[in-house]
């Protein structure tokens, strides 16, 4: 499917032609949407964190949403997304439940293994009836709802040259599987590039992918990293007890697992993460298209 969209956008004009047939305006959220659109999130949130307790599986919140718990006891109030993150065998077992578990007319589940046209190295849960379409990616071939992010962690070496190697073996796969958006956002030579690169077969590249996830896991390490997303500084991983060891944590008046080192792990993403940012700097996601589904916020109790 996604192949047919490419080559019938091509034919039509070329790349230039794709970038003009997918340019959107971007939306800007009111105030009523963003507090709907975290109203969902939390929604998302809490749906996660009951199956992860009952079967026991290790996550924690992280990025703003771990940072909002903290700093502000639930979301940033500008903060539009949410996140959580999780190693590798607490994801896998997630995949292996969330079917059996979630409520196919509120939520649904895609990852890059399940979901046909999906670029991303990690999850994202979403809400049914509901539209979060990110400015530029208007023509991705899967339904694009409110989500919650589900990060997932894979073992990288402990010895921080092989870690740096491994991070530019990462760095490769994302630029892959995001060449079919880049082409579409870029010029020159890194246009060329991605235009290759968006020429790989998706399958081919899933199970490439695939095997260089088995080989990550080979022997666990000390140290992980979401190996499709850029680790935030030069150490090029994460502890892996980080997302681990949790307690429970105050969110938007709901319980939440968060590294019980939250102190450490913040201060490792953002230095002194209890400053806030100048008001320049407190930016949204573009996005071109939103709708809540109020039925099922109502249904939950999140407004009357």
């Amino acid at each position: 499917m996604e192949k047919a969209i490419y080559d019938d956008i091509r034919e039509k004009g070329g790349d230039g032609y794709m970038v003009e047939a997918l340019r959107k305006e971007r939306h800007f959220l009111t105030g009523e949407e963003l507090k709907k659109l975290q109203c969902t999130e939390l929604c998302l949130l809490k749906e996660f964190d009951r199956i992860c307790q009952k079967h026991g599986i290790k996550y924690s919140i992280d990025g703003g949403t771990l940072l909002g718990a903290i700093r502000h006891g639930g979301f940033i109030p500008w903060d539009d997304d949410a996140d959580v993150i999780m190693n590798r065998p607490a994801y896998d077992k997630w995949v292996r439940v969330c079917d059996s578990e979630l409520n196919p007319e509120k939520f649904y589940f895609q990852d890059l293994f399940r979901t046909p046209g999906y670029r991303w190295g990690y999850g994202k849960l979403r809400m049914k009836g509901t539209k979060f379409v990110r400015l530029g990616q208007e023509f991705m071939p899967y339904e694009q709802g409110i989500f919650l992010d589900v990060f997932v962690c894979d073992n990288v070496p402990e010895f921080y040259l092989h870690r740096a190697l491994t991070n530019f073996h990462s760095f490769l796969y994302r630029k892959a599987f995001y060449s079919v958006v880049g082409v579409t956002k870029s010029s020159g030579l890194e246009k060329i590039v991605y235009s290759i690169l968006a020429r790989i077969d998706e399958r081919i590249l899933k199970d490439k992918y695939a095997s260089y996830i088995d080989y990550r896991n080979r022997y666990k390490s000390e140290w992980v990293k979401c190996l499709t997303f850029p680790a935030c500084n030069n150490t090029y991983g994460y502890k892996r007890e980080w997302y681990e060891d949790t307690v429970s944590l105050e969110f938007a008046g709901a319980k939440l697992q968060g590294t019980r080192k939250y102190e450490e792990y913040l201060h490792f993403l953002y230095g002194d993460y209890m400053k806030l940012p100048p008001e320049e700097k407190r930016k949204a996601h573009p996005v071109s298209e939103i709708s809540f589904n109020e039925k099922i916020l109502q249904e939950e109790g999140y407004y009357e």
